[in-house]
């Protein structure tokens, strides 16, 4: 905006403060209103559907000008940062009777994506991260680790991790950031590596600098070093995480008390899963981004409470690998079924006790309003109780989870003796306080809603002692409160009286008591409120020492809520126990696939299939079978199976003996990344290589259709040498092979580990019923000509498919390629297309339906072939 001889004093203001926050949508606090100016007045105009206007002083000062109410701020925020705006919200900072001049006007809080607090701006079962990534100066030269570091200001989780590109843009994907900031010259190389999925920001080399990032982190936490935390050897991780509490501080988030640690991400906690996996095993939904449709959350996620919503997500997608904490839960789940009666009343608490984690949250910056404080007693009520019948449960790892509760007593009993039982929803509308907190707040409520009743008393009492029997009490806006007497007792009028007004037949007199009231009940309303609004500030302060202790509650009662969710699972849909154990064979009895059967038509049972994986007898199962028959879901089930083992859930299975597993690979379905430059074939090849390439003992890796993308031998080819390099690597990885490719049967004749399976399937009359169901041995048809028959293909094409296709079937894998096509060639001729509907054909048709070819005899065979070739000429 052009400086202008015209500018008044307001607009020189906004220029100013704007000139501080370029690069965020300006809303200027002007009286009840929140005015957007110039660029910013066109984008609200344009995001928030209010109506654009001129404000002209002029001709070189004319702007655009677009605003809405003060109190329409949550109606409107959230829309502009959902559209990926950055919001400084410029508010009055005194108030404006008072003010001399202009009013004195400052940024109190700017809102990004990732710099959340608003309600509407976040949802309650996924959390909202901020992301810092630190770019050693070297790279990419030197390679070093990248640093990185998630905060959810929202709960006050801050978590920090380090790793080389691959790993953080795993996390990335997992913990799905909805901001990222970083170094300004990486940004080609941020783009690069981790494409344009979030919203980003990018940041001054000097604020990535490891002495200020380590002093900033040190003084928040009040702490001489990052021991107790266990990150001290985390150089890069903690410099990330510097730059997240600058950035905080930065866009006016300066009360961060709720930020009290900081935690470890260490990979060798986590069952490793690529992003390729959880898209290919749909945990969140099969939607870019969205969590929608069929997915594993959906059908597990039955927690109570937002606090374990957020957890279950975070156990989906970061599954353990340390085998007691895995027994921990599945022992608690275990004890949780066993004892219907507390578990629903476990249940029932938590429910009640609402968000306590964002709740918490918004006490540091004031934002907890009477409703919301009046919750966070309740829940702190249902906590003792918990915390009461903690000693006496069972099973030690529930027991040492409701010991850590603390129902925070005499803070609890301060809000329920504070805070009235149906308090408004702003402090600053009045009524929030209970009578007998404080005198002086009772006298004036008194004053204010017992006024006429004080005139009464105060009438009968002057009456009485002046002897003036008819002296009444009145009210004008000119004089206010006064006492009028007639002419008749004027000689009565006390000495103290001061006269105010003379009338025909009577005078008009004020006292010092009554002028007093008047004070008191003019200002009473102003008074009130102010009294209100400092105690109710005083007992959010009083809250700031209980904000650690509270924010434990709320990570306990998230991991209770999440055993409680697998234990009522494990029931309504009869899953079973585990066993995990150290060694590496896999065997599932009656395994079922959890999202599929959910959603099955009614009554219809899922087939459910026996498997077996052993390094050393049956490391490599190729899987052949029909196209619809079930090969893929069998692959993803036993995948997820074992993720839900790892999570300390009960699985779909009758029983399950599952290996420590440290990854899971699956290469699934075909799909491009057109916009990246990369074919369908070239995607299946980059997420096959990153597995080839990580495989380690633990691993289970699930290939499905492996070279469908190029053409046939070359198809084959590779995924043949795919099969013999992981049969011969020294880390034998369990493997499944989905496969069309019918040669690969092959392969169980020559590599001692590989074991043919195949779906089976029934064939009656003219159509392919699908069993489900899991057999040894090959499959040599896959019935994808049946199923373009099923989609309406046309007769000779169909025909000339089946020619084809037996050709094919009879070549051997080893047979000269140049033979196989040359056979192939198509017929010199033109088919008609009504080849298949001639006379000969009907007759041949007729001929074959009508014989039993187990009773034939050998001559018997021969005379009927005989006699279809003389129906042929």
């Amino acid at each position: 905006m052009a400086k202008s001889s015209a500018d008044t004093p307001l607009m020189q203001q906004h220029r100013a403060i704007k000139q501080k926050y370029p690069d965020a949508v300006l809303l200027f606090r002007v009286g009840d209103f929140y005015e957007t100016f110039g660029g910013d007045a066109i984008i609200a105009s344009k995001v928030l559907g209010i109506t654009l206007t001129k404000r002209n002083n002029g001709a070189a000062s004319a702007s655009e000008l677009a605003g809405f109410p003060h109190h329409s701020l949550d109606t409107y925020l959230h829309k502009l940062v959902r559209a990926g705006y950055r919001v400084a919200i410029c508010d009055q900072l005194e108030d404006p009777k008072a003010a001399k001049g202009i009013v004195k006007r400052g940024v109190t809080e700017m809102v990004t994506p990732g710099v959340a607090t608003n309600d509407k701006l976040l949802e309650g079962s996924s959390n909202n991260f901020l992301a810092g990534v630190y770019f050693p100066p070297e790279w990419p030269d030197a390679r070093d680790d990248l640093g990185i570091a998630f905060l959810d200001i929202s709960t006050g989780e801050f978590f920090v991790a380090e790793g080389n590109t691959e790993y953080i843009d795993k996390l990335l994907q997992t913990l799905r950031p909805a901001e990222v900031i970083f170094q300004r010259n990486f940004q080609k190389h941020f783009k690069e590596m981790f494409g344009s999925r979030v919203y980003t920001y990018t940041m001054e080399d000097w604020i990535f600098e490891e002495g200020y990032a380590s002093e900033s982190l040190l003084r928040h936490f009040q702490t001489h070093s990052f021991k107790g935390f266990g990150v001290d050897n985390m150089r890069e991780g903690i410099i990330a995480a510097g730059a997240v509490l600058h950035y905080l501080k930065d866009t006016e988030h300066p009360h961060l008390q709720h930020i009290s640690s900081i935690q470890r991400i260490d990979r060798e906690d986590y069952l490793w899963m690529d992003k390729f996996t959880i898209r290919n095993l749909e945990l969140l939904g099969s939607g870019e981004g969205r969590e929608q449709g069929l997915s594993l959350l959906k059908v597990l996620d039955h927690t109570v409470s937002p606090m374990g919503a957020r957890l279950l997500k975070r156990w989906l997608l970061m599954p353990l690998k340390d085998a007691s904490r895995i027994q921990e839960r599945l022992d608690a789940v275990e004890f949780f079924i066993k004892d219907p009666d507390l578990r629903s009343e476990l249940s029932r608490h938590i429910q009640q006790c609402g968000d306590i984690e964002r709740l918490v949250s918004k006490i540091p910056v004031k934002k907890i309003n009477p409703r919301e404080l009046l919750q966070l007693a309740r829940g702190l009520q249902h906590i003792d109780e918990i915390k009461k019948d903690g000693p006496g449960f069972p099973n030690e790892h529930v027991r040492l989870l409701a010991s850590r509760l603390s129902p925070c007593q005499p803070i609890m009993e301060r809000i329920f003796s504070t805070i009235m039982d149906n308090p408004p929803v702003a402090a600053a509308k009045g009524d929030t306080i209970r009578p007998g907190i404080h005198e002086d707040l009772d006298r004036l409520r008194k004053i204010a809603s017992g006024g006429k009743e004080y005139l009464v008393e105060l009438q009968q009492k002057e009456a009485e002692r002046s002897g003036i029997s008819s002296l009444k009490i009145g009210f004008n806006n000119v004089f206010g409160y006064y006492l009028e007497v007639t002419n008749t007792h004027k000689h009565k009028v006390p000495g103290e009286w001061m006269r105010k007004q003379t009338l025909a037949n009577a005078e008009r007199y004020i006292t010092p008591e009554l002028k007093e009231y008047e004070e008191q009940i003019t200002g009473a309303e102003e008074k009130i409120l102010a009294l209100e609004t400092d105690l109710y500030d005083q007992l959010v302060s009083a809250l700031q020492e209980c904000i650690a202790p509270m924010q434990v509650n709320g990570h306990v009662l998230a991991e209770l809520d999440c055993l409680l969710c697998f234990a009522g699972n494990a029931l309504q849909y009869n899953y079973k126990k585990p066993v995990l154990h150290a060694g590496h064979e896999m065997e599932l009895k009656g395994s079922r696939h959890p999202v599929i059967e959910r959603n099955l038509p009614a009554g219809e049972p899922y087939i459910a299939n026996d498997l077996l994986l052993d390094p050393h007898a049956q490391q490599i199962i190729i899987l052949t079978g029909p196209n619809m028959s079930g090969k893929s879901a069998l692959l993803r089930q036993t995948a997820l199976i074992t993720l839900m083992a790892h999570m300390g859930s009960f699985v779909p299975c009758d029983s399950a003996r599952i290996p420590l597993t440290d990854k899971i690979f699956t290469r699934v379905g075909a799909s491009d990344n057109l916009s990246g430059g990369e074919s369908t074939f070239m995607v299946e090849m980059n997420e096959t290589a990153s597995i080839i390439n990580n495989i380690t003992p633990g691993s289970l890796v699930l290939l499905d259709e492996i070279g469908r993308g190029t053409s046939t031998y070359d198809g084959i080819s590779i995924a043949w040498s795919i099969a013999e390099y992981l049969h011969n690597s020294p880390h034998l990885p369990k493997t499944l092979f989905a496969t069309h490719y019918h040669e690969l049967n092959e392969l169980e004749n020559k590599l001692t580990r590989v074991r043919n399976y195949h779906i089976t399937n029934k064939e009656v009359g003219n159509r392919v019923i699908f069993l489900r169901k899991l057999a040894p041995g090959g499959s040599t048809h896959s019935f994808g000509i049946h199923v373009a028959r099923m989609a309406g293909m046309p007769a000779t094409l169909l025909q000339r498919a089946n020619e084809i296709l037996h050709q094919l079937e009879n070549k051997h894998v080893d047979s000269p390629v140049g033979d196989t096509i040359r056979d192939m060639a198509a017929p010199k001729m033109q088919l008609s297309i009504f080849d298949a509907h001639t006379e000969a054909f009907e007759t041949i048709r007729r001929l074959l339906e009508s014989m039993d070819i187990n009773r034939l005899t050998p001559v018997e065979a021969l005379l009927k072939l005989q006699e279809i070739k003389s129906v042929l000429k």
